[in-house]
């Protein structure tokens, strides 16, 4: 399990990190970028994707404390839902420099707790109320299970791909894009690691069937009451991530928005976003009300699929294509340079998609019964590659769709246009 999600989490930290790259460079929120593959109305294809993806993982997020408050203290998690979706919108409308400096509090305050529980796992500190909670699993190496794994620890860091460029952008427009690169793939793909190798740690010694009631149970058997404490800490560490998602759906929302009828950001058009897409992620929360743990199993899977055609054709166009020359000041008209609807991305990402569906394996962990599995993922005994097939075909299809591009006359256009930090303050927005 640790050796497949490591392995995984590496494969999408580097769509993660080469997404991350755009934003200084370019100054833009990824998805308006995202209008020279799919067009100013396009774009709406690759939005309803990522959309699904900030809201559904808010969804997941709120559900694994839901169910952590219930199990380690006994008490409904109704409470906490609301209080955790409150608090994430309050930093998401509050913006981006709250936002970070919550997450540095975050890091700080779970760092040295998680490497306590590390260790006392290392110098075996078992808790025996998590070793009788499930049946011991059985040893051996399994190439489906290993495929599976690898494909949900890709997703974890390729469902980053949308946000990444959001928070990128205020950094220096000369920013070294090897160096940047550099550094997110290091830290995504290390603390994924460590979150992997810790948790199937967690499940394979102890036999744990919740995280949070696990490290609970580790931190009593060092000192008392330090149990409760890291999972209050864990919750807590929630909530920026609340917050990252609310403010990047926000960010969609207008820009969709706007691909349709002309708007202008303003803060109450924010305000108004970011409680919207939270009353309806508590709306879900509580419709749904299942295994938090079996929701973000199936909820990897799918996100995987919705972004790996999105992705391909993003990357393959900036770095392949266009090679990052862009006129940002025609992103914001539909009569410009990347027009209202652009066929090549969005044929490149149905595409890719179509090809996808034979491959794909959907499992409902918490029924434990297969929802859809295609011919192609029968054949394989349920191994899923339609995040690879994907890849490829909607990359390939978007390189070949593109030779016939006029790259030489979007040059001249370019030349000809304002600089981003020339064009009216979008390109280098206020920090909201």
């Amino acid at each position: 399990t640790t050796l497949a999600g490591a392995l995984g989490i590496m494969f999408g930290t580097i769509f993660m990190a080469f997404h991350g790259s755009q934003g200084p460079e370019m100054g833009l929120p990824q998805m308006i970028q995202s209008r020279a593959q799919f067009g100013y109305r396009g774009v709406i294809v690759a939005l309803l994707a990522t959309l699904f993806v900030f809201v559904g993982f808010n969804v997941v997020n709120v559900s694994l404390m839901v169910d952590g408050v219930h199990n380690v203290f006994g008490i409904d998690g109704g409470f906490v839902a609301i209080a955790a979706v409150a608090v994430g919108a309050l930093l998401a409308i509050y913006g981006h420099d709250l936002m970070h400096r919550t997450f540095k509090w975050a890091l700080i305050a779970t760092l040295p707790l998680y490497a306590l529980v590390t260790l006392a796992l290392a110098f075996g500190h078992a808790a025996p109320a998590s070793a009788a909670a499930a049946p011991a699993a059985a040893p051996g190496f399994n190439w489906i299970g290993f495929a599976t794994q690898f494909a949900i620890a890709a997703s974890y860091n390729i469902s980053y791909a949308p946000y990444v460029s959001d928070y990128s952008r205020y950094l220096p427009k000369h920013t070294s894009r090897a160096k940047l690169i550099a550094v997110i793939f290091a830290g995504a793909s290390l603390s994924g690691t460590w979150m992997i190798g810790l948790g199937a740690w967690l499940a394979q010694k102890l036999h744990a069937a919740d995280a949070l009631v696990a490290m609970n149970d580790v931190g009593a058997s060092l000192v008392p009451g330090l149990g409760k404490l890291i999972a209050i800490v864990s919750l807590v560490g929630f909530l920026p991530i609340i917050a990252l998602n609310a403010y990047s759906a926000m960010l969609t929302v207008l820009t969709g928005i706007d691909s349709i009828v002309p708007i202008q950001p303003t803060r109450r058009a924010r305000i108004a976003s970011i409680v919207a897409i939270s009353a309806f992620v508590l709306a879900c929360v509580f419709a749904i009300r299942g295994n938090g743990i079996a929701l973000l199993q199936t909820f990897l899977t799918l996100m995987l699929y919705f972004l790996v055609p999105w992705t391909a054709v993003n990357l393959v166009d900036y770095f392949f294509v266009r090679r990052g020359h862009y006129a940002i000041a025609h992103f914001f008209t539909p009569d410009g340079l990347y027009g209202a609807w652009q066929p090549r991305g969005i044929v490149a990402y149905l595409v890719g998609f179509a090809a996808m569906v034979p491959f794909f394996y959907i499992f409902d962990a918490e029924a434990n019964r297969e929802v859809f599995v295609g011919p192609f993922a029968r054949m394989l005994g349920g191994v899923d590659l339609a995040w690879l097939v994907g890849l490829i075909v909607a990359g390939a299809v978007y390189a070949l769709l593109s030779r016939s591009l006029d790259l030489e006359r979007e040059r001249r256009v370019i030349a000809q246009t304002p600089s981003p930090e020339a064009a009216a303050g979008i390109a280098r927005p206020e920090r909201v």
